[in-house]
């Protein structure tokens, strides 16, 4: 046998281990930060105080009481830790491991993957076939679902169909969802050459699936809801100030560095947790720096929510916001998640300022919520002996705002807001 020198590309988890600490740190809240840090004093002995400056936290609850940092404990644990402590259940090789920790993290909390896998494949150093090895693995956890790409695939995994029926289904679901919506069997059953019972049974399963699968594992408990950061006005100019528990500053214990006559496993002991120490300050401070970005950019696109209000959001989406920064989609889904501000009008949720759009006849998007805003106004106001018909708003919509929007959307919006049609609000 003739020896040679090859080029392998293997993956390193200690190039990548800083990463993986700033991603995980940048989705945790204000209190799953404060546990995580809780934990990391009781077993790293280097760190002799975390300060959150401030004692207590403001906090919305049913009890209205304060609460301090030291006494918030969520024992539940969250969608991610559900899915790796399944992972044990798995043979997946040791090379993989990182690969596939790498790509539950970056589920975004519908249970939806947030990366591409071009991307995941880079920032893991490895190959995309090794990444699409790595999905299957997080595919086959449950709940069914978890980890598709697209809303056809989230349905597939969940669906009991065979293997040579998957083609058909994704392209019924990609193509002629509305059959679906319908339940237009006959539709589906002429198209396709399947029998009408068959293509029933398949209905019959599709509405037993789950098209957010994250929710699923969602425990997080909501009794407190703590603002990051504040957004006020001052003289005439919206600003941004954070509370002291978003970024809480670590205090090392400098007499572990002037101890003599310890052993080299001592050593090698206080040097690993010098390290974590290191990286995890600098987690926190990437997050502090990923999350002010982030805020500022929506206080700069929503200005006309701070100053008019709620019925002039508008359309922003997590890719407006990756663009402007110049980060990725994903680095946006985790830096908004499970995140509040506090405002004017009270503590939001990061995510209140994405809205769709409908596009008006100036060129512009109105946010879907305005646009229901307009709906109500335009109903209350209307004489209730002759109130409007979801044809007439749709117009009214176009003459007064310049939205153009179909007269079913009109009609969707309404039943949305749980407005009954124009026959039922008609007074004698």
């Amino acid at each position: 046998m003739k020896l040679q020198l090859v080029n392998e590309q293997v993956l390193q988890w200690k190039m990548n281990q800083s990463l993986m600490q700033s991603i995980q740190i940048l989705q945790f809240s204000s209190t799953e930060l404060v546990d995580y840090l809780k934990e990391l004093e009781k077993e790293n002995p280097l760190i002799e105080e975390i300060n959150y400056d401030d004692a207590n936290i403001p906090y919305r609850s049913s009890t209205d009481n304060t609460i301090a940092p030291g006494e918030i404990n969520a024992n539940e644990l969250s969608m991610y830790d559900h899915l790796k402590k399944q992972l044990y259940t798995l043979n997946i090789p040791e090379g993989m491991r990182p690969i596939v920790l790498f790509g539950i993290d970056s589920i975004n909390e519908s249970g939806y993957l947030d990366i591409d896998l071009l991307l995941w494949a880079e920032q893991c150093q490895t190959t995309v076939e090794k990444v699409e090895q790595a999905l299957k693995f997080i595919q086959s956890l449950e709940p069914a679902g978890i980890g598709a790409r697209t809303l056809s695939e989230c349905i597939v995994l969940q669906l009991n169909i065979p293997s040579e029926e998957v083609p058909f289904v994704n392209d019924l679901l990609n193509n002629h969802l509305e059959w679906v919506a319908e339940e237009d069997v006959e539709a589906v059953a002429t198209h396709y050459e399947k029998s009408p019972a068959y293509v029933k049974e398949l209905f019959d399963q599709i509405k037993t699936c789950h098209p957010k699968p994250g929710h699923l594992l969602d425990t997080k408990i909501d009794h407190y809801i703590i603002p990051e950061a504040s957004i006020y006005k001052e003289n005439g100019k919206w600003h941004l100030s954070f509370y002291s528990w978003s970024a809480p500053k670590l205090t090392i214990n400098d007499d572990y560095y002037h101890m003599k006559g310890i052993g080299k496993e001592t050593e090698k002991y206080i040097k690993e947790k010098q390290t974590q120490v290191e990286m995890v300050k600098k987690a926190i401070a990437y997050r502090s720096n990923t999350l002010e970005r982030v805020i500022q950019c929506i206080i700069e696109k929503q200005s006309l929510f701070f100053e008019h209000g709620a019925h002039m959001l508008q359309s922003l989406t997590l890719k407006d916001i990756a663009d402007e920064l110049e980060l990725h989609v994903s680095t946006i889904s985790r830096a908004i998640a499970q995140k509040y501000v506090q405002t004017p009008t009270g503590i939001l949720p990061l995510n209140f300022f994405l809205q769709t759009g409908i596009k008006q006849t100036n060129g512009t998007k109105a946010a879907a919520s305005a646009v229901k805003k307009f709906i109500v106004d335009l109903i209350d106001s209307e004489d209730k002996r002759k109130p409007f018909s979801d044809e007439k708003i749709r117009r009214l919509l176009a003459d007064h705002y310049d939205i153009t929007i179909a007269r079913r959307t009109v009609m969707k919006y309404r039943e949305q807001m749980q407005i009954p049609s124009s026959t039922k609000r008609k007074e004698r």
